[in-house]
């Protein structure tokens, strides 16, 4: 992980899988990044500013994007042999995206 997040600032979002007290400190001590997650079963609970809580709420709406855009717009193909091929994938599932119609409940 510390390579992929060499160049950010801020806060980190992640899954519940990445909580350990080991990687939040080397990312808070080497990068200056806060890792904010929701809490596994058995971890002891800890204060979280309520702008945090929400934006963690918001989390979930992001990932439903983005697994509509790996299985409706078929975004997702890891096996592109360039840069450009993988932009052009990742554009074209974006529009398809934006073209699909609105369902209403």
């Amino acid at each position: 992980m510390p390579t992929l997040v060499k160049y950010l600032f801020g806060k980190i979002f992640a899954d519940k899988g990445y909580v350990s007290q080991p990687l939040f400190q080397q990312l808070l001590e080497t990068f200056g990044l806060q890792l904010i997650t929701k809490l596994k079963a058995r971890m002891k609970n800890r204060l979280l500013p309520f702008a945090d809580k929400v934006l963690l709420r918001k989390r979930a709406i992001i990932e439903t994007v983005l697994d509509q855009l790996k299985n409706i717009s078929q975004v997702e193909h890891t096996r592109h042999r360039s840069v450009n091929n993988f932009v052009v994938n990742l554009v074209c599932g974006l529009i398809a995206y934006c073209h699909q119609p609105i369902i209403a409940s």
